[in-house]
């Protein structure tokens, strides 16, 4: 029951701020700059829910739970065909720009924090290397930005998440006890074949089969819109599920199952996405909320000029140069590719992932990459949310 007052406080705050949304919406004030003010301003008050901090029991459930149905969304968002017509600038972002920033993140990580081990120096840049264009939305609902800017920049944030997600996971199998050294070589044969292959296999015949048991079902008249709604929340959980009882990875899983989901009827699709965006982003919102009131309290007495100064450069140079390498010869000018480089705001994803590592492997021994991306993400929430609209109007003149 303790759990229960801190659910009914981030109901009353969607409440609340859904009453003001259509006008916020067209503001410098974004949803997550509210959720995470708020949630900074009540961890100064002694709540009884705020005890268990990252150990909270619901923390978990509610990470997991969110993580894997935006992956799942994010990748049912994505059309294949669509994708491979129009691959120019996403592929180059996600291909050449993602690795890109990875390594340079690693590298300018490497001088900085000398005392850091290397694994855990590329788990944080890897943690820092997803987007979230839902911290600068009107950037990809605005008529003022060309199409194939926003189409880009909203395809790019729609996958790395998914993408990024095996290094990280291989970071945190190397960061965590393995057998011994005589078992070193087998078990990371087991944890490749487990975690990369099974999980893509489950995911992918489940989003198909699911898909096109829905569709079926559908046009039989079986089934109603309502629980073609509620199936992307089933078969992302579905998905999840399966994968982790045979020792795979859910969240790869969840992801394979929005890529290949097999529901080819557009309404029955929109249906399905439409409700796993709004539960996905109330969900969102609620862990924008967390963030505020745990995970920024528990970074702030780990930061440091260092610390700032690498999370300065990872929203500037680590992203900006090499999207800008990414787009050489893509025919953009120089302003686009450097609003497309701007505009690579870390949130959601780069907060459920941290969320993950620090559930799996402790704070004890992270402190110090888990202050650079909790400070590199509350940056990113404001200084992106606040700059959209303005840099939006400036483009198009």
């Amino acid at each position: 029951m303790h759990d229960y007052p801190i659910f009914l406080f981030a109901a009353m705050l969607v409440f609340a701020y859904g009453l003001f949304s259509k006008s916020s919406g067209r503001s410098m004030i974004t949803a997550p700059m509210v959720f995470v003010a708020v949630g900074l301003a009540a961890s100064f008050f002694p709540v009884d829910f705020l005890q268990g901090g990252i150990r909270a029991p619901f923390l978990k459930v509610i990470s997991e739970l969110t993580l894997a149905l935006i992956l799942f969304i994010d990748a049912s968002l994505i059309n294949l065909r669509t994708l491979s017509r129009e691959k120019g600038i996403p592929f180059r972002l996600l291909l050449i720009g993602l690795p890109l920033t990875m390594l340079t993140g690693t590298l300018l990580a490497i001088p900085l924090f000398p005392s850091v081990g290397i694994w855990a120096l590329c788990l944080m840049a890897f943690l820092l290397s997803p987007t979230d264009a839902a911290l600068g939305k009107v950037v990809i609902t605005s008529t003022l930005i060309p199409g194939k800017i926003r189409h880009a920049i909203n395809v790019e944030s729609g996958l790395n998440d998914g993408i990024a997600l095996p290094p990280i996971l291989i970071c945190m199998a190397a960061l965590s006890e393995t057998p011994g050294a005589h078992a070193e070589v087998h078990y990371w044969i087991f944890f490749t074949l487990k975690q990369l292959i099974l999980g893509p296999l489950i995911g992918a015949a489940v989003g198909w089969f699911g898909g096109r048991l829905v569709d079926k079902a559908s046009q039989a008249g079986w089934m109603n819109d309502t629980f073609q709604r509620l199936s992307s929340l089933a078969l992302a959980i579905i998905a999840f599920s399966l994968a982790e009882m045979v020792h795979g990875n859910g969240f790869i899983a969840t992801f394979f199952a929005g890529l290949f989901l097999g529901t080819h009827t557009p309404q029955i699709r929109e249906r399905l996405q439409a409700f796993g965006e709004a539960e996905g982003e109330a969900l969102e919102l609620f862990i924008f909320l967390l963030f505020g009131m745990i995970l920024v309290p528990v970074a702030i007495p780990f930061w440091n000029l260092t610390t700032w100064i690498y999370a300065l450069l990872s929203l500037t140079v680590i992203r900006m140069v090499p999207v800008g390498i990414s787009l050489m010869g893509s025919g953009l000018s120089w302003k686009s590719v450097g609003f497309i480089g701007w505009f690579g705001p870390r949130g959601i994803a780069s907060i459920l992932y941290l969320l993950v590592v620090l559930i799996h492997l402790g704070v004890k021994g992270y402190e110090q990459i888990m202050s650079v991306v909790v400070l590199t993400i509350l940056l990113s929430v404001f200084l992106h949310g606040l700059s959209a609209l303005p840099l939006s109007k400036t483009y198009r003149k």
